[in-house]
């Protein structure tokens, strides 16, 4: 693989990281963000073409892939910045994108790119544990039409959402790969309502109850009953881009840690004179250049043509990065020590970023599973 960066790569990435600096001031960086401020950050993020990333140009977007995707998800998780724009502008819109019918793109991939909307992804349920094949919110045909009925977990941005991508099952049983499918459903649909909650890095999130929401075959995003794959390969865009954002954090948490070190004094020398607290960082410092390496490959797979590859690389990287930023934020607040527990202290709101990242469509523990499922795979097809 060519992990070197294109002068293009290089000036996006500045970009970015200029109005980071300026929008996302170093103090302040993890608190949690009024609706008005949400509301011009992400204007300015979508006159940095950041909203409309991976739409394509037809659509007012970027039509940028993964390494772009990549490059900027760093730049937000270094200054904990970028509220919004991941649910909105990767798997919801990358999903319409991909199946949506050409009256869905135009109603609402140019209003996306231009920061005027915002997509929510509907997929995570409470018995289904990451497993998107376990899927059980319904779709139940009318005739003119579709009824949706269940709950949806941890669906990010649904406050300010102007419609929903829901992931539902119109056929087959819990546990069946086929009878998924795709709705586009307006947030003011009758029958929906959500349940609002602050998750840990103050960032916004809801419980999303359909009962009875009447949608019409307008709405269905692609075939019914077709829809496994594309929502697996959404969800790995998603979560590449999520490995990104930790690679981000995991840096500027370093930087700010080995500052603490050098100005922190005790017993009349700096604490980075200990070598016990030497090892930390360089331990800290080993999981940043190998978390680097992993967020480059899996972002390189998501635009290959290759399916098991892309599960591979995507879980992978995912479960090494959850892994090692949680020992990383763990040892960064350590290392701040008392006021490292502070909210003024920046070390434990990237901690906390990381850990909830960690959390978001599948953690550690269970893409650690899935990539050894699809290694076996692999050396028996071999």
């Amino acid at each position: 693989m060519d992990f070197s960066l294109t002068e293009d790569h290089v000036a996006l990435q500045d970009a970015v990281r200029r109005f980071c600096d300026g929008e996302y001031p170093a103090h302040l960086r993890g608190n949690a963000e009024d609706p008005a401020l949400a509301s011009l950050r992400r204007k300015g993020l979508a006159e940095l073409g950041v909203t409309g990333l991976t739409i394509d140009d037809e659509h007012g977007g970027s039509g940028y892939g993964a390494v772009e995707t990549m490059l900027v998800a760093q730049e937000l998780g270094r200054a904990l910045g970028g509220a919004g724009w991941l649910a909105s502008g990767l798997p919801a819109a990358a999903l319409i994108g991909a199946a949506g019918s050409d009256a869905q793109k135009d109603a609402w991939l140019a209003d996306v790119a231009a920061g005027e909307k915002v997509l929510a992804f509907a997929v995570g349920e409470a018995d289904a544990r990451y497993d998107t094949a376990r899927i059980a919110v319904s779709a139940t045909e009318t005739g003119d039409g579709w009824k949706i009925s269940g709950t949806k977990t941890i669906v990010f941005d649904a406050a300010i959402a102007d419609a929903f991508v829901v992931a539902v099952r119109t056929s087959g049983q819990r546990g069946d790969e086929q009878g998924l499918s795709l709705f586009l459903v307006d947030a003011k649909t009758p029958g929906i309502s959500l349940r609002h909650f602050e998750t840990i890095d103050a960032r916004e999130a809801a419980h999303v109850a359909f009962k009875d929401v009447a949608v019409s075959n307008a709405d269905l995003i692609g075939e019914a009953g077709q829809s496994y794959e594309l929502i697996e390969a959404a969800l790995d865009r998603a979560n590449a881009a999520l490995v990104a954002e930790s690679v981000g954090a995991l840096e500027a948490l370093l930087d700010h840690t080995a500052e603490h070190l050098k100005t922190r004094t005790q017993f009349g020398a700096p604490l980075a004179k200990f070598q016990g607290l030497q090892h930390r960082i360089a331990d800290m410092l080993i999981s940043l250049e190998q978390s680097k390496s992993m967020a480059c490959a899996a972002a390189m797979a998501i635009d290959e043509n290759d399916a098991r590859r892309r599960r591979r690389f995507v879980s992978a990287a995912k479960a090494y990065v959850g892994d090692a930023c949680r020992t990383a934020g763990e040892w960064g607040i350590q290392l701040h020590g008392g006021m490292g527990m502070t909210e003024e202290c920046r070390a434990g709101h990237y901690a906390k970023r990381m850990f909830a990242i960690n959390m978001s469509y599948g953690d550690a523990s269970w893409h650690l599973q899935r990539f050894t499922e699809q290694r076996l795979a692999q050396r028996e097809a071999a």
